[in-house]
């Protein structure tokens, strides 16, 4: 139906003829000439009627409106001078109508089909056909298959299987609830969909097959955010016989091609690493964004020899006192330092005490300090005069997260976050356990079947079962063969080495309080595989979504995702999840009993 695209049409084609297709853009009458911009895929085109050419079709172009389909042949021809738009690929160049056809009209627009719009979300996603023509979120949908392709192409030259894994396969705890298939034929049975393949890319291993990859649907019923979706695509991938550096490896490359093949970026600077503990202290993350300073400073050790009640009631009780230096921000009112106060404690913190460093410290606290205290806390914080030294006191964990918190809006505050910059980090050396205060029990940090390290094996089986529910137990101690990347603030990514022994496999379950015949029952066939000869192995997972959001710049992955879902789990385009036939409960067995 068309000789050529939108987008190119060029300098190339004046002179000729061309058919094009695609959707009215705008309409515009000037001065008696009917202009049109014409878009598809491509790009857009301008198209002129024009009453000296043909005064039947200039009147026929005044009943076009915008998004109506249309098939045009005309003649390029070289935009006069002054009318030339520079910002288009197709700005020099115009198409003068010889004949038209309307191959569908539209009906009225709910919203603009533009790259900005003021549309809720909600709206956008019921008439998501509409949002989807928006140039903007089709050049997200280009990018994100750019990227898939590339991603392809690397690990397919690395010797890669595509292989794929079970959607209806067995509820495991792996984290976060699984959602539940019902089955028709074993009533009273489920399915549930997978949180991840996790135990059958080690099930490939244990097959032989050493390397495995998947770009693979997972499904996650958790609260969501800007950032998760309750279907989410990873690029997941298995080795057999390698090391923890061995799989950093083969992500750094593979990142570096995906970059350079998409965004023509050359990733030059290799990923920091960091130990957990390591960014926790510095940054009060395990996810930090790089693309500034601000580190956090533990001042613990200066603040108690202060008399200021907050600081010496919070170390009492085992918590830490750390602060960062708002650089240049001495200038905050009263006011400003309230509003900040209000934010900080919308993030669980109790407080936010601050001093303004001048000719001298000025705060209400800085009378509960010795002067050599004030000295030492601007001499931690790299304090100058005009800088504000803001400082959370509370337990280890609330003050990391809200200072961690902080620390990234006053990046965006003071302008220090740039686009187009892109610094990656791993971080390592992980605990395998973190202890859950609501239940009194350790958990596993990551998931059950990641490795400890060699140096921490000793303890892993020697450490006294008495302790599991302790939380000062030796288990703090213990680290994992664990692994994420991190990209602008963001965990694109994560992994381990695996466990691929059973002894070792049932000690992770008893560390963890499963019994044998639970482990069994959720776990059976995975432990006994691993008796079968299973080699050493580990991988990684890819938040696909994630990755291409930060790519393309856009602020949700629901941007980057075709048919996304709303943040309560919702299709507005669907209605999905929606009501099913009474018909239906009956052949799965089912009778509802919703309790409001």
């Amino acid at each position: 139906m068309r000789t050529h695209s939108c987008g190119q049409i060029t300098e190339n084609e004046i002179g000729s003829t061309v058919t094009i297709v695609g959707w009215t853009n705008k309409w515009r009458d000037h001065g008696g000439v009917v202009f049109i911009d014409l878009r598809d895929r491509s790009g857009l085109v301008q198209v002129v009627f024009s009453p000296e050419i043909d005064v039947e079709l200039h009147k026929a172009a005044h009943k076009i409106r915008n998004e109506f389909v249309l098939q045009i042949e005309g003649d390029v021809r070289q935009r006069p001078e002054g009318t030339i738009n520079t910002s288009l690929p197709t700005g020099q160049v115009e198409v003068v109508v010889k004949s038209f056809t309307v191959l569908n009209e539209c009906k009225p627009l709910p919203f603009m089909v533009d790259d900005e719009t003021d549309a809720s979300e909600s709206l956008r996603y019921k008439y998501r056909y509409l949002d989807l023509r928006r140039p903007i979120i089709q050049k997200y949908m280009i990018m994100r298959h750019k990227a898939v392709k590339s991603l392809r192409a690397y690990l397919d030259s690395q010797d890669f299987l595509d292989i794929e894994t079970p959607m209806l396969t067995k509820s495991t705890p792996e984290g976060a609830r699984d959602y539940l298939v019902p089955s028709r034929t074993n009533p009273g049975r489920f399915f549930a969909l997978p949180q991840s393949p996790q135990i059958f890319k080690q099930i490939l291993m244990v097959s032989g097959l050493e390397r495995y990859y998947q770009i693979v649907k997972c499904f996650r019923d958790e609260d969501l955010r800007a950032d998760r979706q309750p279907e989410f695509t990873q690029v997941d991938m298995e080795l057999s016989f390698v090391t923890r550096d061995d799989v950093i490896a083969i992500v750094d490359d593979m990142i570096k091609i995906v970059f350079k093949e998409t965004l023509d970026v050359e990733l030059t600077e290799p990923p920091v690493r960091l130990t957990y503990h390591e960014a926790m202290d510095r940054y009060g993350s395990d996810k930090p964004d790089l693309r500034f300073g601000l580190e956090l400073k533990d001042v613990s050790d200066i603040v108690k020899d202060s008399s200021f009640k907050v600081f010496l009631d919070t170390l009492s009780k085992g918590g830490m006192v750390k602060a960062i230096n708002g650089k240049g921000m001495a200038g905050y009112s009263r006011k400003d330092l309230d509003d900040l106060t209000r934010e900080v404690q919308g993030y669980g913190a109790k407080g936010l005490a601050w001093m303004k460093v001048k000719d001298k410290i000025e705060s209400p606290i800085a009378k509960f300090f010795p002067e050599e205290s004030l000295k030492a806390l601007t001499e931690r914080l790299e304090a100058e005069n005009g800088d504000l030294m803001l400082f959370v006191a509370d337990k280890v964990d609330v003050t990391n997260d809200c200072l961690s918190r902080l620390r990234n809006e006053l990046g965006r505050r003071l302008d220090l976050i740039k686009e187009g910059v892109y610094k990656f980090a791993w971080i390592t050396d992980f605990p395998i356990f973190e202890y859950n205060e609501d239940e009194k029990r350790y958990e596993a940090m990551h998931h059950p079947f990641t490795a400890p390290m060699e140096e921490d094996l000793e303890t892993f089986f020697s450490v006294d079962a008495s302790e599991l529910r302790s939380p000062d137990s030796g288990l703090r101690s213990l680290r994992a063969e664990a692994y994420d990347i991190v990209l602008n603030g963001y965990e694109i990514g994560g992994g381990s080495i695996r466990i691929h022994k059973k002894d070792a496999q049932d000690r992770m379950f008893q560390l963890l309080n499963i019994d044998a015949d639970e482990a069994n029952d959720k776990f059976g066939f995975l432990l006994e595989a691993l008796e079968y000869g299973a080699p050493p192995h580990g991988g990684l997972a890819l938040g696909l979504d994630r990755l291409v959001m930060i790519m393309t710049g856009a602020h949700s992955i629901r941007d980057v995702i075709a048919f996304p879902k709303t943040q309560k789990a919702a299709c507005p385009l669907s209605s999905a999840p929606s009501e099913v036939d009474a018909k239906q409960l009956e052949e799965l067995s089912l009778k509802l009993d919703i309790v409001e």
